[in-house]
This record gives structure tokens, C-alpha cells and sequence, in this order.
């Protein structure tokens, strides 16, 4: 289970961390507080960081019910991918939105193996019981 702490924490410095680009994105594009636009690559910024929270309520619980009811060790695996895959897709989407596609296959796939294989690592679980 520590290498699912570790992950998740992982996973969570780097949500912070593109959340810091984007204040600092807001400041070089002279974006002021509450506005969300106004400038092309403050926005893609932005975006990157609510489209990361969006991943991360799938992504999160997934890897717990995966780590606890298949493989702690696969989970962590996958789980670092997610968070590779993460930065692949800042890296495209801030330079050019249409180049995206590796970045959210990099984090689709592990999210769809974590939720989907700790579904039915769960379910197995309560049959058994």
C-alpha cells in the first residue's frame, strides 16, 4: 500500500504544481483574478489544470480499489503513467491544443484499467465472501 501513498502524492505535487503555471501563466498574460480568459495560452494552461482535477476524481479512488483489490504494486505502475501522462498533455496542449492525443491516452487507459479492474476486483471479492 505505500507504493499507492506515493503515487498519490505524486499524483497531487503535480496538480499543485500545474496549478502554480497557471497562476504564474495568469501573471505573464495579465490575467486578473476571477477572470478565466483573455489571453489563448493562459486559457490552455487553465484548462490543462481543470481538465487534471477532472482526471483525478476518477483517477484517485480507481487507483486505491485497484491497489486493494488486485495488485498494489500494478496499480502503482499504472498510477505513474497517469501521472506521465498528465505532463505529456500540458507539455502538447500548451503548445498546440489539437496535439493533445498522446497525453489523454496516457491518462484514459490507466484510468479506464484502474476502474474497470478494481470494479471487478471488488465485486469478486464480495462473491467470495
Amino acid at each position: 500500500m505505500r507504493i499507492l501513498a506515493l503515487v498519490t502524492c505524486l499524483a497531487l505535487v503535480e496538480y499543485m504544481w500545474i496549478g502554480f503555471l497557471v497562476g504564474q501563466a495568469r501573471g505573464r498574460y495579465g490575467i486578473k483574478a476571477p477572470a478565466t480568459s483573455g489571453n489563448e495560452v493562459f486559457e490552455r494552461y487553465f484548462r490543462v489544470h481543470q481538465n487534471t482535477l477532472e482526471q483525478l476524481v476518477i483517477f484517485l479512488p480507481g487507483l486505491w480499489v485497484f491497489g486493494s483489490f488486485v495488485s498494489a504494486a500494478v496499480a502503482g505502475a499504472l498510477g505513474l503513467v497517469f501521472i506521465a501522462g498528465r505532463f505529456v498533455y500540458l507539455r502538447s496542449y500548451v503548445a498546440n491544443p489539437d496535439q493533445r492525443g498522446l497525453g489523454f491516452l496516457l491518462t484514459f487507459a490507466p484510468n479506464a484499467v484502474l476502474v474497470l479492474g478494481g470494479l471487478v476486483g471488488a465485486a469478486l471479492a464480495w462473491l467470495r465472501s
